[in-house]
This record gives structure tokens, C-alpha cells and sequence, in this order.
């Protein structure tokens, strides 16, 4: 965790003292389940709360002292709790084992690090949304392989980003239920020592599903699957931030991030203004999508159990939701200062000689009888002398001209297919599918 790239909210949820005091009410949930059981005294599960009520700080140095003594880092914990509890503490962890304690907390984690990550998805969304809807039909030009191809709307290109958002925030959701689930079900989770019910109270107190079959451990296929959400949230961070960084190179400066007063763009030139916060986001997306290979091997544990996996999660679980959700905050950020050049955009799409309006040359042609392959052929030849021209010429022109296109359409014909309007005919419709009527 690096404290450069992280959030109060978030990072509140990773550190010690938090990891403990989940540790703690699991302890008490389960020992007040063993109690109403009959398993242990009702005293016992009475002194776990009568103590946890005096909000009492967890002396996490202490702790970690009688961890370098006993190398084990539950022990160390229930040892604590029980030097300030007292006699009644022994009745703590009856029938349970380590993993109980150490997946359903993370569990608990991982879930609050979703919901926190949600709600940073929902405040892009809106961002997006009216973006979209400001620059609805702000005419700019699309492109495939970084090069002009037909005209589209500013606004369309933030309605995909909206649309790709969307399906993630679904996908957040459903990976959120698949990871919330609660295992207290004893050494080699067959519950030998230790009640089903008192799972099924522990996960009911701590907002979580009961894991149907743990083997000592909650499968790691969850949190394999947990992860890779966040892979491909921070793959979309990164198509976004690229399309901004792209958009701001001088070359086109169709839109750029906002530059503040008083912010300075290089060391040594002056006049620079770069796009630093998308390329950021390129690399933190990075660091996200680098996560996700750890928790995919994390899968493949030895029979019921073994510990490969635990050193990976101290690593992934704070880091690769604390990055995401910097991540997804700065682009909102970047998104709702973005300045958009609509004349800027404009002028590109004017800048090939209306190169962009071939296609609609070539279906006219087709549909006035000429072979797909001639007309292909007529609208090329003229349209490769306004490429070679740089756009000094014009397509318009150049066809007007050509004895062999005008046997086929007459001018008015030709004209008539470099209207710039048509290709926006169906944005209400594509609107419609993602922001809804």
C-alpha cells in the first residue's frame, strides 16, 4: 500500500487494529452461538461483550509481541483477549481453527472493500452519464487503427465508456455475493468439534452467506474470481484513460485533463501540459491487472489446506483494492473537469477533404448499378489523391470531376452523401440502450 495512491475509507478497512477487532466479533459471535448451544457457560459469551462495550483499544504491539514468541499469529490474539478478559476467555475458539477466523475475516474485508469500490463505479457512472449527455451530438471523428474513419459523437464515445462501466459495476456486485461467505467448520471443515449453527450465526451477524463446503479453508476460486473483477475494472480505467491521453496529444487536442492554476507541466519547458493523471491511471491499472495472476495460483492448495495462499492475500487483498479504488476516483475527477474542444473536433473531422464520407460514395454507386468492386475502385482513386494531398484537396471536388462517377450519380447525388448529420441518425436510439428512454 502506498500512501501516494490510497483512501482514507478504504485503507481503514486493512489496517491492524480493524483486521483485529473483525477477529474479535467472530470469536464473540461464535462463542455466544456455542453458549445458547449449551457448549459453554452463558457467562462466558456474557464477559466477551461485557468487555467488547467498553470500546477498548487493541494493543496490536502487544499482540505482535507475543507473536514473536509463539510464530503464530491467532494464538498471539486469543492469548491477548484473554489477559484482558479473563477466566471466561477459555471458552473462546472452542472446536475452531485458525482458517475460521482468518477467511471469514477476510471475507468481511473483501466485502466492505466491494461495497466501498461500488459506490466508487456508481459516482463514475453518473459523471459519465452527464458527459454523455452534454456532448450527445458534438460531432468528432471516430477512429480505427488510430486513423480517421466515419464521423461519431463525442457523446457516444462516453455512452460506451458508461456501457462498459455498467457491466462492471454488475460484475462487482455478483463477485461481492461470491466472495461474502463464512467458514466455521473446524479443522478439515467437518465440523467434528464444532456445530453448523454456530456457522450459520456467525455469518448471520456478520452480513455474510455460509460457505457450503470449506475444507479447513473457503475455496480460493472466490477470491480468484474477486480479483479478476478488479483485472478487468482497471483494464477498462486504462481504455478510458488511454482514449483522454490520445484525445490531448497537440496533434489533435480534442479534449484534455483540466489544468489548474498555478500547476506547472515540466521542469524544463514552460509551456507544457500534460496528461499526467490518465497516464497514472495507466500505470496503476497495471499494478491492478498484476494482482490478479497471484490469485488465480492461489486456487491450486494442497489437499484440505496449506498456506501458499496467505502470504499472497496480506499482499493483494489491501493493495489491489486500495489502488482500484484511487484508481476509480481520479477518473471520475478526470472525467468531470475534462475540457472538451468541440471546434477542435470539428476541424479534424474537416481535415481530410471529407475522406470520412467514402463509404456512402460506394453503397450510392452500388445501389446506382455499378459493381462493388468498380465502385470501390472510382471512390479510391480520388480519395487516395486527397490523402497524398494531406487534405489539401477535396473528395467532394475530385468526384464531381470524375466522368465515370458522375455517369452513375449525378452531383446533387454525390453531394447529398457528405452530409455530416446523417451518421447521427440512430444516437437516440444507442442512447436509448444504455441510459435507458
Amino acid at each position: 500500500m502506498v500512501p501516494r495512491y490510497s483512501r482514507p475509507a478504504m485503507t481503514a478497512i486493512w489496517t491492524p487494529e480493524a483486521r483485529l477487532r473483525i477477529w474479535f466479533e467472530i470469536e464473540a459471535h461464535a462463542t455466544q452461538a456455542l453458549a445458547d448451544l449449551g457448549v459453554v457457560p452463558a457467562s462466558a459469551a456474557q464477559a466477551l461483550w461485557d468487555w467488547w462495550r467498553t470500546e477498548p483499544a487493541i494493543d496490536v504491539e502487544a499482540i505482535d509481541a507475543i507473536e514473536a514468541v509463539t510464530k503464530h499469529d491467532v494464538i498471539a490474539f486469543l492469548t491477548w483477549v484473554a489477559e484482558q478478559v479473563g477466566d471466561e476467555a477459555r471458552f473462546m475458539h472452542q472446536g475452531m481453527t485458525s482458517s475460521d477466523v482468518l477467511d471469514t475475516t477476510l471475507a468481511v474485508q473483501l466485502a466492505r472493500a466491494a461495497d466501498i469500490l461500488l459506490a466508487d463505479l456508481d459516482a463514475l457512472l453518473a459523471v459519465l452519464e452527464r458527459r454523455a449527455m452534454e456532448h450527445k451530438y458534438t460531432p468528432t471523428i471516430g477512429r480505427s487503427h488510430g486513423i480517421h474513419a466515419e464521423p461519431v459523437t463525442f457523446g457516444l464515445k462516453l455512452a460506451q465508456a458508461h456501457a462498459e462501466f455498467a457491466r462492471n459495476h454488475e460484475r462487482l456486485v455478483h463477485a461481492r455475493a461470491d466472495i461474502a461467505t463464512c467458514a466455521i467448520s473446524g479443522a478439515v471443515g467437518t465440523f467434528a468439534n464444532i456445530d453448523p449453527r454456530v456457522e450459520a450465526h456467525v455469518a448471520e451477524k456478520m452480513e455474510l452467506a455460509v460457505e457450503p463446503v470449506s475444507t479447513q479453508v473457503i475455496p480460493r476460486d472466490r477470491h480468484a474470481m474477486f480479483f479478476a473483477t478488479l483485472g478487468v475494472i482497471a483494464s477498462s480505467i486504462e481504455r478510458l484513460a488511454t482514449e483522454v491521453r490520445h484525445l490531448q496529444r497537440t496533434e489533435v487536442l480534442e479534449a484534455e485533463e483540466y489544468f489548474s492554476p498555478g500547476q506547472k507541466g515540466s521542469s524544463a519547458m514552460p509551456h507544457k501540459r500534460n496528461p499526467v493523471l490518465t497516464e497514472n491511471l495507466t500505470g496503476l491499472a497495471r499494478m491492478v491487472r498484476g494482482y490478479v495472476t497471484p490469485a488465480l495460483e492461489n486456487v491450486a492448495l494442497w489437499h484440505e489446506r496449506d498456506i501458499s495462499h496467505s502470504s499472497v492475500e496480506r499482499y493483494v487483498g489491501p493493495d489491489a483494492t486500495i489502488t482500484l479504488d484511487f484508481a476509480l476516483a481520479r477518473l471520475t475527477g478526470v472525467m468531470d473537469k475534462l475540457v472538451i474542444y468541440p471546434e477542435r473536433m470539428q476541424k479534424n473531422l474537416d481535415r481530410m477533404g471529407g475522406l470520412v464520407h467514402s463509404q456512402r460514395v460506394l453503397l450510392a454507386l452500388t445501389q446506382a448499378g455499378v459493381s462493388r468492386e468498380d465502385a470501390y475502385r472510382l471512390v479510391q482513386r480520388n480519395a487516395m489523391k486527397v490523402w497524398e494531398s494531406d487534405g489539401r484537396l477535396s473528395l467532394l471536388d475530385l468526384l464531381k470531376a470524375d466522368p465515370d462517377v458522375t455517369a452513375a450519380l449525378p452531383p446533387a447525388e454525390i453531394e447529398a452523401r457528405f452530409d455530416l448529420g446523417y451518421h447521427f441518425k440512430h444516437v437516440d436510439t444507442i442512447f436509448a440502450r444504455v441510459f435507458g428512454s
